[in-house]
């Protein structure tokens, strides 16, 4: 499911869109008040697309699990789907749309950068998995790394292990790093360097590559956050900077 927000003043104007698939990726965006989506919504003037991919909870056991060795294709295909569908209203310039997300909703963003650079303008990331096979050793979450690519009872919670080689091969191939090539929007990473979910080396990992493609690329690095980013003036200063992206470049 997706939920689409407009502006009030949004007349008939077509808008631009900043499309949001949630962190998780097991949760979900529900419709209540969120205000950094309305700050985006109504002081932007952006049209929000929230989308609730398969593998978000809400909709059944078996759409849960549907995403389990299918992270990096399912999920994607669904946030492609939600974001035409919102274009067909007519209310969206299919020429301004640009990917925002966090987290899992981060290794989206990057994955639907590369993998529909034609469809996707712009990029906002906060601490976003990039390299699955880089990441597995370093997580506190090992077992998503081991679920998500590979599926439901890869993974012996009682006995961590390093993957093997034919296991590492298919954590990268899910990860939005095997698609950097394709990468054309202008991105922007945002890390909190006491994350130990999805460790800061991740979106640095992406940052330097997408500057060795001379791509426009901003950090934003603070120190004294998490994974959440959630501190009152980090939280504030991360929104700002978003939106000032999106002016930008979108």
């Amino acid at each position: 499911s997706s939920i689409l927000l407009l502006p009030d003043d949004a007349g008939n104007e077509k808008l631009p869109l900043i499309v949001v698939p949630h962190g998780g990726p097991h949760s979900a965006t529900p419709t209540s008040f969120v205000p950094s989506y309305g700050y985006l919504c109504q002081h932007g003037k952006y049209a929000v697309l929230h989308v609730n991919f398969r593998g978000s909870t809400g909709f059944g056991q078996a759409a849960l699990e549907s995403l389990a060795g299918n992270a990096g294709t399912q999920d994607v295909l669904d946030v492609v789907a939600a974001t035409r569908a919102a274009i067909d209203t007519g209310a969206i310039d299919p020429e301004r749309v640009g990917i925002c997300g966090g987290s899992h909703g981060g290794f989206l963003a990057a994955h639907l950068s590369g993998q529909h650079p034609d469809l996707f303008k712009v990029a906002s990331m906060r601490n976003p998995c990039i390299n699955i096979a880089s990441m597995v050793t370093a997580t506190d979450i090992p077992d998503w790394c081991y679920v998500e690519t590979l599926g439901i009872g890869q993974y012996e919670w009682d006995n961590f292990r390093a993957p093997s080689k034919e296991e590492n091969d298919k954590m990268w191939d899910n990860s939005p790093i095997a698609h950097l090539e394709n990468v054309k929007a202008p991105t922007l990473v945002a890390l909190g360097m006491k994350d130990r979910r999805v460790p800061p080396s991740q979106g640095l990992e992406y940052f330097h590559s997408l500057r060795a493609k001379s791509l426009p690329t901003k950090l934003l690095v603070y120190e004294d956050c998490d994974h959440a980013i959630d501190r009152v003036v980090s939280e504030a200063d991360f929104w700002i900077n978003t939106k000032q992206w999106f002016d930008q470049h979108l």
